[in-house]
């Protein structure tokens, strides 16, 4: 393939580089235009959108980024998530007096990383996607750099970050020393020859590394204190494109290039899922803070989509991506209900300043309830629906016990869930919420709508597309 046909096979991450690059200019130049910027940038996001889903499948590079059915529904995600965080963040922004024009771009390049992760044929580019979207997501958690919490949180997702990049890297170069290439279909053959000692500690380092990215326990850290410490509108990006794009990764890595060692990673996937779930729902309980709550919250949903993985099949792997498509939907929309509440000025993110918010805005306070309850997974939300493509598949892998314990434990979880409910619903208000924002106000109001009943009918087309991209990641 000549080196114009492999740029081919990059066409969205071309689209977003080049816009980066452009828009970064403009805003160094005229850095007041940050609004014309950050909607200049939803459109490169739509552009990369309309390429993801329209350019044909291939591989470039000598096998080190793959374009297919796969990294097309991840891509097409994951950049819609991303062009959904710009407007909600940009008025966030203004309202406390910060004109940043580089949001909008870090996202971008953020995109353009996670991108790549979604498309990684090999170690090397699985590590170049991971550090892209990384570096911008450090930025990203500290950009509201009059406030403290803000500046805590980038410094100790970067500290922790390092040590994650760390693993990989080691993880990484143990695989390529043991198998004698990077490529994962090189790697899938030496493992079909039986896989050594030194390969199977560099998948689990290279696990472990993965693990710290989709925030599962006991790799989860930095989570709550990210979450509470960033701004809001940057906490809704990193809980919902960054997620996907990893756990798009985790299972191109296992299911391509160590497809023959299922039996070894399996055990491992699930104790993690499990060990996930429990922290998530044990821990979840005592928090106040809404933003460390969903923090909690995402290690449970992150180890179901995980023990859907550890199922080892198609089907599994199906229920993950429906799982992850489902969860980025409902976080979004909450984490826009946040962004939009205010009491004169004030940021509300206690579950204490929800009292009686279904009398002074019934319109967020009926959005609140209905993000709460989807990620119980109450029937019929979309968190119900994600839960039971996770189960499902479970069972069927003969992982049954494991089910059960993640039925059992999300029972527990729901204590808080519920708890937040009440509050909106019972508890008498403590004062008059800020008019929101339109955009906050939008799309947590849209979110809501699709956690019930619009769900209904997008599974109809997620389904079929979800199954489709799970069979490239080579797992029968």
């Amino acid at each position: 393939m000549n080196f114009s046909a492999a740029l081919g096979v990059a066409y969205p991450e071309l689209i977003l580089a080049v816009g980066a690059l452009l828009l970064l200019v403009w805003g160094a130049f005229a850095p007041k235009s940050s609004t014309a910027i950050g909607w200049a940038s939803v459109l490169v996001l739509v552009g990369a959108v309309v390429a993801a889903a329209t350019q044909p499948f291939g591989s470039a590079f000598q096998g080190g980024l793959v374009f297919d059915a796969g990294a097309a529904f991840a891509k097409v995600a994951i950049y819609a998530a991303s062009a959904v965080c710009i407007p909600l963040g940009q008025r966030w922004f203004a309202r406390r007096g910060v004109t940043n024009f580089e949001f909008p771009i870090l996202i971008l390049i953020a995109a353009l990383g996670m991108g790549m992760m979604a498309s990684s044929g090999d170690l090397i580019s699985l590590y170049v996607g991971v550090e892209l979207h990384s570096l911008a997501l450090y930025v990203l958690a500290a950009m509201y750099r009059d406030n403290a919490k803000a500046s805590e949180a980038g410094l100790k997702y970067f500290v922790l970050g390092a040590l994650s990049s760390g693993l990989l890297l080691y993880g990484a170069s143990l695989v390529y020393g043991f198998a004698g290439s990077t490529v994962f279909t090189d790697i899938a053959l030496a493992v079909k020859g039986g896989a050594g000692t030194g390969i199977l500690f560099g998948l689990i380092f290279l696990i472990c590394g993965l693990a710290f990215k989709v925030s599962a326990a006991p790799f989860h850290m930095w989570t709550p204190d990210v979450y509470e410490g960033a701004p809001t509108p940057v906490v809704a990006f990193f809980a919902a494109a960054p997620k996907l794009a990893a756990m798009v990764l985790f299972a191109r890595l296992i299911g391509q290039a160590f497809a023959g060692d299922a039996a070894q990673w399996q055990q491992v996937l699930w104790i993690l899922a499990l060990i996930s779930i429990a922290w998530g729902a044990y821990a979840g309980l005592r928090q106040t803070n809404l933003k460390r709550l969903w923090a909690y919250s995402s290690i449970a949903n992150v180890g179901y989509a995980i023990l859907g993985m550890a199922s080892g099949t198609a089907e599994g792997m199906q229920a993950m991506l429906v799982f992850m498509i489902l969860y980025m939907i409902d976080v979004t929309g909450f984490f826009a209900c946040l962004a939009a509440l205010s009491r004169q000025g004030r940021s509300l993110e206690t579950i204490d300043d929800m009292a009686g918010l279904i009398r002074t805005n019934p319109g967020l306070g009926l959005a609140m309830t209905a993000l709460s309850l989807s990620p119980l997974g109450l029937p019929p939300f979309s968190g119900f629906w994600a839960k039971f493509y996770v189960f499902k598949a479970a069972l069927h892998a003969g992982l049954g016990w494991q089910a059960v314990v993640g039925l059992v434990l999300s029972v527990v979880a729901a204590f808080y869930y519920l708890r937040l409910v009440k509050v909106v619903w019972f508890d008498q208000p403590v004062g008059v919420v800020d008019r929101p924002a339109p955009e906050a106000r939008a799309i947590a109001v849209g979110t809501a709508l699709f956690a019930f009943p619009l769900v209904m009918a997008a599974l109809y087309w997620i389904d079929p597309l979800a199954a489709r991209a799970a069979h490239a990641f080579g797992l029968a």
